[in-house]
């Protein structure tokens, strides 16, 4: 199974118990990110393990291939100093550790083919990752813009239920009302001498007004 399937696999198990429990959407954002960090961890270690056993098949594939030339080297002496049985016997050994230098060679490139599918799935869960931290933050963002929305929507519900902005008003009604019953009862109140001395003032005032227009008009 491969690094990214085991990663979904593990998230949606996870995942799913906790929109179970109707989990904060944020909690199930940092458990989803929590899971990639940790397949990440685990993901390089994979590599890491791979990558290791690729370097020990090659020092064996190499160790194989040497001796192989050295028992070339000593077949070649051995004719020379007129050993050809020793020369077969050097060959034989040559064959042997040559068959086992290919038989390397072959798991080394078949190691090399799992280091490299694991270190392309690495790459991506790397990717993957610093992409879901960007979209952490615009999720948590956008969910914050929500709840502040339905906060206001619940206060101006609540005001709308009991609005104290209509108390107020109602309130200012009655007192206005009352005010101006105040002042008619103080109007009736008045007697007719304190009615007829305010009249005379105004009168007087509207008399000292029309002097003043005629004198500014020449007609005094």
């Amino acid at each position: 199974m491969g690094i990214l399937d085991r990663l979904s696999r593990l998230i949606r198990a996870n995942i799913n118990d906790l929109i179970k429990r109707a989990e904060d959407p944020e909690k199930i954002i940092e458990q989803a990110l929590e899971d990639m960090r940790a397949t990440l961890r685990e993901a390089r270690m994979e590599v890491a393990e791979a990558m290791a056993e690729l370097k020990k098949l090659e020092r064996e594939q190499q160790s194989y291939a040497e001796q192989a030339r050295a028992w070339e080297q000593k077949a070649a002496e051995a004719l020379k100093a007129g050993r050809e049985d020793l020369a077969r016997e050097a060959l034989k050994r040559k064959q042997q550790a040559q068959a086992l230098a290919d038989g390397f060679a072959q798991q080394v490139a078949q190691q090399q083919t799992l280091v490299n599918q694991l270190t392309t799935q690495l790459k991506a869960l790397e990717g993957k990752i610093q992409e879901s931290e960007a979209k952490k933050a615009l999720l948590i963002a956008r969910k914050k813009g929500v709840e502040a929305a339905e906060t206001v929507r619940r206060f101006e519900s609540k005001v709308d239920a009991h609005s104290a902005l209509e108390a107020f008003e109602d309130m200012e009604r009655r007192i206005e009302a009352m005010e101006d019953k105040h002042a008619a009862l103080l109007e009736m109140d008045k007697s007719d001498v304190e009615k007829e001395l305010e009249r005379l003032g105004s009168n007087k005032e509207v008399e000292e007004d029309l002097a003043r227009l005629k004198r500014e008009l020449g007609m005094a």
